[in-house]
């Protein structure tokens, strides 16, 4: 049971530190209010609290669930959207209906969670002596991306957007970046800007790329870390790097598009895997690990609640031809997406179709041809999809956000577009607070030094 202390922000990072025993057979523990120098002193320490901190940004509370679900629930109309939230649980009927409380668990969670994975992160970063000289820049690569991941997500949903208003001057969310172990006054850190906490996502996500390898079997490698990259770069409206980050994981031909019935696992695997086509997933078995989305999104038949079903109107959009039409199952009358049927398949969190949308908007919108024209790289993935190519008479910046939204349906980046296209929730302007999370209650009255957002 959380105490009323624990919640503190610097709680958040409640050292949460993470050993293995001292076999061969990894055997990790959670380890509570132990000094950092005490709990660490062995190479496989360090490895095993790094093992930690993924199985923090896999938990069902960031990338393992809600960090995709919410992105969706927070960009839909009810009723007459892509998407129908039909679930009892409060916290994310707050979100879908867009009336979020300033008490909202959900919101709560994924702050206390992606803080106490970023604690785990900087842990391992504070003590990357201890790791053999080989081994130490794909230590601290891996451990800046999960840092650097986690603090873009929590600025996406806890502050206002880059375009919305003065990023130098609105409050994003406390920058945090050595190890919190005692709870103390010095807890108690102010909101860093949103410009300052974009420059900290950068600055990780580019040393994530240059000391990660091409490939790290499951883990953070030199291509996810370029992927995240272009994801920021986008949401900063830098076209230029986003096209270059993008561009630099589609050239080095580590991934390849797969068949659109292998993307994600859907029928063929017990056990989800990673094919060509992805760049980073959360890994989930049926010994370990939870798919949350599949939670929600999946049939009772297939491991789920159903909460979220998807409108005839979305898949309509859809061309005669276009086989992504197909990625959809009726369960009794209601519609649901093929892309979290598997409830042991992994959850893609970045994959190779993206950085080809991604690539194609940014040098659309620069006037520029990095890697390929705009037109070949949308059509690179219609062509997979079997819908019909463009002309270039057809190609316009809407027809590339529209096949953005068809390619990545449900993937959790349709709130973070619409945002950054300055584009509306129904009524809702982008720029709504309804559109953006409250810091968690129990922050605020902890720490009289954190702001709340507006309109909470």
């Amino acid at each position: 049971m959380r105490t009323k202390q624990s919640i503190l922000l610097a709680s958040v990072m409640s050292v949460g530190l993470w050993m293995a025993s001292c076999n061969s057979q990894l055997d990790i523990k959670p380890v509570n209010s132990v000094a950092t120098g005490q709990a660490l002193s062995t190479a496989s320490d360090l490895n095993a609290l790094l093992v930690g901190a993924y199985d923090g940004l896999s938990g069902i509370n960031l990338y393992g669930g809600s960090l995709i679900r919410d992105g969706e629930l927070l960009a839909t109309v009810p009723s007459t959207g892509d998407v129908n939230w039909t679930g009892t649980y409060t916290a994310p009927q707050q979100i879908y209906t867009k009336n979020i409380l300033v008490n909202n668990g959900q919101a709560d969670i994924t702050w206390t969670d992606a803080y106490r994975t970023i604690n785990i992160c900087n842990t391992v970063l504070a003590n990357l002596n201890l790791a053999a000289t080989a081994d130490q820049a794909r230590i601290e690569g891996e451990a800046k991306f999960i840092r650097g991941s986690l603090y873009f997500e929590l600025v996406r949903f806890f502050a206002r957007d880059w375009s919305d208003g003065d990023p130098n001057a609105n409050p994003g969310v406390p920058l945090v970046t050595t190890p919190t172990v005692n709870l103390d006054a010095n807890s108690n850190v102010s909101r860093n800007t949103v410009a300052a906490v974009y420059t900290q996502v950068l600055a990780d996500l580019t040393d994530a790329e240059a000391k990660l390898p091409a490939t790290n079997s499951f883990f953070a490698t030199k291509g996810a870390a370029g992927a995240q990259l272009s994801r920021v770069y986008l949401q900063k409206v830098d076209y230029p790097s986003a096209a270059s980050a993008a561009n630099r994981v589609i050239t080095s031909k580590t991934y390849q598009l797969v068949d659109l019935d292998l993307v994600f696992d859907t029928r063929e695997f017990q056990n989800g895997i990673n094919t060509n086509e992805t760049i980073f997933a959360i890994q989930i078995t049926d010994q370990d690990g939870i798919n949350d989305v599949n939670t929600f999104y999946g049939s009772s038949a297939e491991g789920g609640r159903g909460d979220i079903d998807i409108n005839e109107s979305f898949i309509a959009q859809f061309g005669s031809t276009d086989r992504r039409a197909g990625l959809f199952y009726d369960d009794d009358g209601l519609f649901r997406t093929e892309k979290f049927i598997n409830q042991y398949g992994n959850i893609q969190v970045l994959r190779l179709a993206e950085m080809y949308l991604t690539r194609a908007e940014a040098n659309f919108r620069a006037g520029t041809t990095v890697g390929d024209t705009p037109l070949n790289d949308i059509n690179v993935i219609r062509n997979r999809a079997g819908a019909t190519p463009l002309t270039a008479a057809q190609l316009t910046l809407a027809t590339i956000l529209r096949e953005r939204r068809l390619e990545l349906a449900f993937e959790g980046t349709y709130i973070h577009d619409i945002k950054r296209t300055k584009g509306s929730v129904g009524t809702l302007p982008y720029n709504s607070p309804k559109l953006i999370f409250p810091v968690p209650l129990r922050e605020i009255t902890t720490n009289p030094a954190l702001l709340q957002n507006a309109g909470y």
